[in-house]
């Protein structure tokens, strides 16, 4: 937890992403990424100079028609002092059954980012913390200069200020904080997990890295910063 820690006191220093009484809405899947930012916020509270509020938002997609269970992830939450707010919603419903969508998971974004802003708001939150890491920018931005022809990475709401607090962190440094830390996270049940578009920049990457372009997503991300991508 020290190395995520010290590289998101960094990234909030660098970005300037919490000021002093935010109320900062976490968007909590159950997955590692989001659950390493949640008690990352949690302990970075302790030390870092300022105080804030931390509220953690789930939205159940009840894939297959079934609620997940979120108790553990609730349990943490209490261990921490952060209230859980759980929204059951029809996204399994409406993405794969009504509307039969082949490749939903940008709309399935979009509708989870537009029900976050929502239950963020009726919190009195004036920010959202998500857990994307370094190589999540670096995945996105390919995807959308490869599949929408533009340059950018991440887009935000102008009523709301999203941050990304693990933005410097690669996916490996996250996933050995969850082993160690012993986090409860919730096994995926999305029905195309591991077939998606993102899945697939993925796996590219991890070639190219091995083949031809060793330190390829590094050497992006720094590419990223240096650009000042509006809102990445």
């Amino acid at each position: 937890m020290q190395q995520i820690l010290g590289a998101m006191r960094k990234a909030v220093a660098d970005y300037g992403m919490i000021q002093e009484g935010d109320g900062i809405a976490v968007g909590v899947s159950g997955g590692k990424d989001s659950l390493v930012l949640l008690a990352g916020l949690a302990h970075l509270k302790k030390f870092i100079g300022m105080d804030y509020r931390l509220v953690a938002l789930t939205i159940d997609p009840c894939f297959h028609g079934r609620q997940t269970d979120y108790t553990a992830v609730t349990g943490l939450c209490g261990r921490l002092g952060i209230p859980h707010v759980i929204r059951r919603s029809q996204l399994g419903e409406i993405l794969l059954v009504e509307r039969q969508e082949k490749n939903p998971c940008s709309l399935c974004a979009r509708m989870r980012r537009g029900m976050l802003h929502d239950m963020a708001k009726a919190e009195g939150c004036n920010k959202i913390a998500l857990g994307h890491h370094r190589d999540d920018a670096v995945e996105t931005f390919l995807m959308n200069l490869m599949y929408e022809g533009r340059l950018g990475s991440y887009l935000s709401r102008k009523d709301l200020t999203m941050i990304r607090p693990l933005c410097l962190s690669t996916e490996r440094d996250v996933s050995s904080c969850a082993r160690r830390e012993q986090l409860p996270v919730v096994e995926k049940n999305c029905p195309v997990d591991g077939v998606t578009t993102r899945q697939e920049t993925k796996e590219w990457l991890r070639e190219a890295e091995k083949a031809k372009f060793p330190g390829i997503s590094k050497k992006l991300f720094g590419a990223i910063c240096r650009a000042h991508l509006s809102g990445w």
